[in-house]
């Protein structure tokens, strides 16, 4: 049977590793696929650039054109990153007739819809394993995988360089800036970290993970975001005092009323598996109403973890070629007239146990006054934290953890302590989650 015929859009780390992962496993790919595949043209901006994945001449062009007017390329894979041109270039494959194959997590997560439903229209695939957590196959487990259970909850580490940094903060006491300028010289953070570090790349990645856990449509407006720039050392010490850890979590959940969708920091028990994924590395936990939890580990990004994702995708494509539209897994793994508009939650209505630090004056009452507040407001203490004052400090660092409560009550707590004479500075809140 003749190799199936792949065109490549973009030749940087992911597109490099893809093309090596082919390459060195030529004949076991193969072999599960059913008959060799190929890349036939690879797009590139610089196609003088040396790459540690060398390629005949002929392959490279600068002319998107040679691989979306080729009628004999079937497969178009896209590791180019970022909206456009790449969304065009998805589009006019799918209009082709073309199968694409794409690592673009910020494309799916925003343009989703709009290029699945072109897809569909067109019978095409597009498969996007390598846009979330690298080499771990997540799409994949909760798609197929883990199809017999209604899923309760998604919540994972889904981006290394915030778990580095914050590894480095919690093992060296470093505090963010200098954590993240380490990051940046070992090729962990870009030189604009703002994807990263602010949030948006896992907001990108839970958009998806939600999307096909609940059976909602992406829906990236909708995900609280919050980043890591604000952390302080500080924080993470006296979270590890109480026996926590602070990580960077993606939360997708349904509860009652609807479902939580959020990123923003966490402290976890300092017990629970999450909690001790370290550096780089991403994990995801997936809660079925069947199966229970369950962890998935691995590296989140790198050019062959990736790369390897991108493969498997090009394989499970070739093994559809010729296969009905209406049998294919559907992307978003519900059947398409099945997706439901579910309310996607404000935080204001998110229940969680809360940390929050403040500095107070170091004299009588002001504790009482603090606790009297959050007692009005009917939220329980569950631990409280008094250090000593600084040789020569007028205020002492006073850290409380409450039991859950939702955000609108901690919301309106925060500003009465805020507004006590006593209290100085601003008052710092990270959630808790126990990933029971």
């Amino acid at each position: 049977m003749k190799a199936v015929r792949v065109g490549l859009l973009g030749f940087g780390v992911v597109g490099g590793g893809t093309v090596a992962v082919l390459t060195r496993n030529a004949h076991e790919i193969a072999r599960r696929a059913g008959r060799g595949i190929e890349i036939v043209k690879i797009l590139t901006r610089d196609p003088g650039k040396r790459r540690a994945q060398a390629v005949p001449e002929g392959l490279i062009t600068t002319d998107a054109a040679m691989i979306l007017d080729d009628p004999t390329i079937e497969v178009v894979v896209e590791t180019m990153g970022g909206i456009e041109p790449a969304r065009s270039y998805i589009l006019a494959a799918i209009a082709k007739g073309k199968h694409v194959v794409t690592a673009n997590k910020a494309l799916i997560a925003t343009a989703g819809n709009e290029i699945f439903a072109a897809a569909r229209a067109r019978g095409v695939v597009v498969a996007f394993e390598a846009a979330v957590a690298g080499g771990i196959p997540i799409i994949k487990a909760i798609r197929e995988g883990l199809a017999g259970n209604r899923i309760r909850g998604v919540a994972g580490i889904i981006n290394g360089t915030c778990n580095y940094i914050l590894t480095e903060m919690r093992e060296h006491g470093t505090e963010f800036a200098t954590a993240l300028a380490q990051a940046q010289e070992l090729g962990y953070a870009e030189a604009d970290p703002h994807f990263d570090v602010d949030g948006i790349d896992a907001a990108h990645k839970l958009t998806i993970l939600a999307a096909i856990a609940f059976g909602i449509p992406l829906a990236f407006a909708q995900v609280h975001i919050e980043g890591i720039r604000d952390l302080e050392s500080a924080d993470i010490a006296y979270a590890a005092e109480l026996g926590y850890r602070v990580k960077h979590i993606g939360i997708a959940r349904r509860v009652s009323d609807g479902i939580e969708l959020r990123v923003h920091p966490v402290l976890i028990p300092h017990k629970r598996l999450i909690a001790n994924v370290d550096g780089v590395m991403n994990a995801i936990l997936v809660s079925g109403d069947a199966v229970g939890s369950t962890l998935f580990y691995g590296p989140g990004a790198g050019a062959e973890p990736t790369g390897s994702a991108v493969v498997a995708d090009i394989i499970d494509v070739v093994r559809t070629l010729t296969t009905d539209p209406e049998l294919r897994v559907p992307h978003l793994a519900f059947q398409p007239d099945a997706l439901s508009d579910g309310p996607i939650l404000g935080m204001a209505d998110v229940t969680t146990a809360c940390y929050l630090r403040c500095e107070a004056e170091d004299r009588p009452g002001v504790l009482a006054d603090i606790t009297r507040i959050l007692a009005d407001l009917g939220i329980s203490i569950e631990a409280i934290l008094q250090k000593p004052p600084e040789p020569g400090a007028h205020t002492v660092p006073v850290i409380l953890l409450t039991h859950g409560v939702r955000e609108a009550q901690i919301d309106e707590a925060i500003a009465r302590i805020a507004a006590l004479s006593a209290v100085t500075g601003k008052i710092r809140r990270l959630r808790v989650e126990s990933f029971a």
